[in-house]
């Protein structure tokens, strides 16, 4: 496997982020936090001399032993069975219409995407779903079509893309050798609805469409090294109004969505943020189990218009702000992606990498021009 910077990327991207932190509201110290959303509360400061240097740990290491037979994945940070190590992950296409509700077997996804994908229909978005086991997979979806921003996403997770279709504009992105797809091969099932709302992955599909396109099911020369996020140690939890001396209340955040209203609502129980759409908590169609996640990431990004279709590309290869929210707080982050097939990564104020929690993550781009109106409560 390809190392995911060497040295000299590694310098290149700090450098951007530290000059990028200075110039955004989100990494200054003063009011210009707030500037960047909508906030109902103070932020949180700690008073505790531990949060004077934000890169040492403030809570007590503990540790845990993997399960025999098990390894952390690189994916979720937790443990998973040895013998998928080396098995690459897909990116399904899911369609978030809401008339393709309800969703089978996206509470099972590792790691879900929610993008904006067109301009019109009140910026209606779709997911794309991580998916490490996908051999465990009987029925998911439904599936739809996929435009260039998911194709550059899909790339940093070495994943096979899967979809029905999409305009032309994949095209150019799709004849590169790391873009790996499988379009429209998918199972029809009848579920009394339109024909474009039907298509799925059922169990057997994923397995013949590797053997038919000669894909390898394994990481291939284009795959980056390690894990994706950098996570905590397994067994240690990460409290961001502990580690950082400036972070913010967020029991829910409310995304600049119009079509699809989405809100993430942190539940106390689990302690992990539920999706909600359509004025509803989203739940799987057959065991009815949430869209649940341990991290929540918001990456401010602005995105270019392809044509008069609304069809649109994110400019998701450069550097933004963001934030990333984990056990009821947020705090203020940055972002950097230096190619087609580079990992983005995550960092803090001090230009140190963000240290996330293990468990699923949500990740969401948000348009630049709607970025301040994130909501937190």
């Amino acid at each position: 496997m390809l190392l995911r910077t060497n040295g000299k990327k590694m310098a290149a991207i700090m450098a951007c982020i530290l000059a990028f932190s200075a110039l955004t509201a989100c990494g200054s110290k003063g009011d210009g936090a707030e500037s960047s959303l909508q906030l109902s509360a103070e932020p949180i400061t700690s008073n505790d001399a531990a949060t004077e240097s934000t890169s040492e740990e403030t809570t007590e290491e503990v540790s845990y032993e993997i399960p025999e037979g098990m390894y952390l994945s690189e994916i979720t940070g937790e443990p998973i069975s040895e013998e998928i190590k080396d098995q690459r992950p897909i990116a399904v296409m899911v369609d978030n219409e809401k008339t393709a509700l309800a969703h089978f077997e996206t509470a099972d996804a590792d790691v879900v995407y929610e993008i904006m994908n067109s301009t019109k229909n009140d910026r209606i978005t779709r997911f794309m779903c991580i998916v490490k086991d996908w051999g465990k997979i009987k029925q998911f979806g439904s599936i739809r079509s996929t435009r260039p921003t998911n194709i550059l996403l899909a790339a940093e997770w070495n994943a096979v893309l899967c979809h029905d279709g999409g305009p032309y504009h994949n095209d150019a992105y799709f004849k590169n050798p790391w873009a790996e797809h499988f379009s429209g091969t998918f199972s029809r099932v009848d579920n009394g609805k339109k024909r474009e709302f039907t298509e799925y992955i059922v169990s057997g599909d994923l397995e013949k469409n590797f053997k038919n396109s000669g894909y390898s099911t394994t990481y291939n020369e284009y795959a980056n090294e390690g894990s994706h996020f950098n996570f905590a140690p397994y067994g240690k939890e990460i409290n961001l109004d502990e580690k950082y001396s400036r972070s913010y209340p967020a029991k829910s955040v409310s995304l600049p969505f119009k079509h699809t209203g989405t809100q993430l609502k942190y539940n106390e129980d689990t302690k992990e943020y539920e999706q909600y759409e359509y004025d509803a908590r989203h739940e799987d169609a057959e065991t009815n189990a949430p869209l649940s996640f341990k991290n929540v990431i918001l990456q401010n990004c602005s995105f270019n218009q392809l044509d008069e279709n609304g069809y649109l590309i994110y400019n998701c290869i450069g550097n933004g702000n963001g934030w990333y929210l984990t056990n009821g707080v947020a705090k203020d982050i940055t972002w950097v992606k230096d190619s087609m097939t580079g990992v983005t990564k995550f960092f803090d104020e001090n230009g140190d990498e963000l240290q996330i929690n293990t468990g699923k993550t949500y990740i969401s781009l948000i348009p630049e021009d709607t970025w301040g109106n994130v909501v937190f409560e």
